[in-house]
């Protein structure tokens, strides 16, 4: 070790003693009575110390003003060189900065948001647009009817002109990718059958959505772990074209919790269609004892009955009543 290194180790003393120089700097730059105790000094090399201080201002705990002194060599008088407020070991810092790429939740994206995606996005690979490579800006061809309509008569005005001059006819590039393709072409018939898109996903994109759905309405929740059934069995459940067909599909069971949302196949909750047939209500056995009928009783006995008192001639009009007399 040299002994310069040694030497700017050691705080020069006078340097060191100007802690009224220090702290006037520091409260000139702070506001009043924001400039605290003074903490220590460091050397920062020959005839260089920073003095800290204590910074009570509101919402900079831990902060200190850092207030560096020097003098020349062989001058007695110190000056300063900068005022500065620096974070301590235990200061209250701000989180580090992400990029907006980073920070994006899923969710967040709102009406008239408009979310960029870069070109060599790995989610995503070429399409077929009639080019190897998507445009530089715009990935879906800008077709409006006035180009559209110039285009058509262009076409039915030179019916044997090739596409080269029926777009010089109208004043448009052959290969400008904002024009309508032209009727007959490998393009026009993709178009027509969806395929004309610029970029579609690559395999990495089908795993990576392919993962964030199962992790969300896979085999492992808790939910799919405590259902009667798993997805591929139910009514409800719509398919999904293409490769992920065989792994997932789109619940349409408005009472499910994945209502609308992409389920896998494995995926099962309390809604499945075959979870809970209802069986018809039992019909009643008849009665063997019918208690709910009635009996019809006569006011008055009948003429054989034995009811009637020996010697009492009862008329046909009497009405005498049944009682006690």
């Amino acid at each position: 070790m040299s002994a310069a290194t040694t030497r700017s180790r050691i705080p020069d003393r006078l340097c060191a003693e100007a802690v009224d120089l220090a702290r006037a700097a520091a409260e000139e730059a702070a506001a009043p009575g924001v400039v605290g105790e003074h903490v220590t000094a460091v050397a920062d090399g020959d005839r260089v110390v920073t003095h800290f201080f204590e910074c009570k201002e509101p919402g900079y705990r831990g902060w200190r003003w850092a207030v560096t002194v020097a003098r020349a060599s062989r001058a007695k008088h110190v000056t300063l060189d900068e005022t500065v407020l620096l974070p301590g070991p235990d200061s209250l810092l701000a989180p580090e900065w992400v990029p907006w790429s980073e920070r994006l939740r899923p969710g967040d994206m709102g009406p008239g948001d408009l979310l960029p995606t870069e070109a060599e996005d790995l989610r995503l690979e070429p399409g077929y647009s009639g080019e190897d490579t998507p445009p530089p800006n715009s990935v879906v061809p800008e077709v409006t009817p006035q180009n559209l309509a110039d285009l058509v008569e262009a076409e039915d005005a030179a019916p044997s002109a090739d596409a080269a001059d029926a777009a010089d006819s109208v004043g448009t590039p052959a290969d400008d990718t904002l024009s309508a393709p032209t009727r007959g072409t490998i393009a026009a018939v993709a178009e027509e059958l969806g395929m004309r898109r610029a970029r579609v996903l690559s395999r990495y994109g089908l795993h990576v959505a392919a993962d964030r759905w199962d992790e969300s309405f896979g085999a492992k929740t808790p939910m799919a772990q405590a259902a009667p059934a798993p997805c591929v069995s139910c009514g409800f459940l719509l398919p999904l074209a293409g490769s992920l067909r065989q792994a997932f599909g789109v619940c349409a069971n408005e009472f499910s919790p994945a209502d609308g949302r992409v389920v896998s196949l494995a995926y099962g909750c309390g809604g499945h269609s075959e979870a809970a047939v209802m069986p018809k209500p039992p019909r009643p056995a008849p009665p063997v004892l019918d208690s709910m009928g009635t009996d019809a009783f006569p006011l008055r006995p009948a003429r054989d009955s034995g009811s009637v008192l020996t010697g009492t001639a009862v008329g046909d009009g009497d009405t005498e009543d049944l009682g006690h007399s």
